[in-house]
């Protein structure tokens, strides 16, 4: 059963990091299309309160993960 959450926990951290990175990639294409395309600032506003969000979901998957295991220990 342990071997099983150990696997499940790795995927779940897998899927985090592709979140980050993913989020990471959308916030510097969104910028710089931005600032090429001339977009207002409240559109650029929303790309940016796009991208928190993702980083929002990833501290809460990190945080989860973390529960995760903290349980596991004992």
């Amino acid at each position: 059963m342990s071997e099983e959450r150990d696997i499940a926990l790795a995927r779940k951290g897998r899927i985090t990091a592709l979140v980050i990175a993913g989020t990471a990639v959308f916030w510097i294409v969104a910028t710089f299309a931005g600032a090429q395309l001339e977009l207002s600032q409240r559109t650029r506003a929303l790309f940016d309160l796009i991208a928190l969000a993702g980083f929002v979901l990833a501290l809460v998957m990190i945080f989860q993960i973390w529960r995760a295991r903290q349980n596991s220990k004992g």
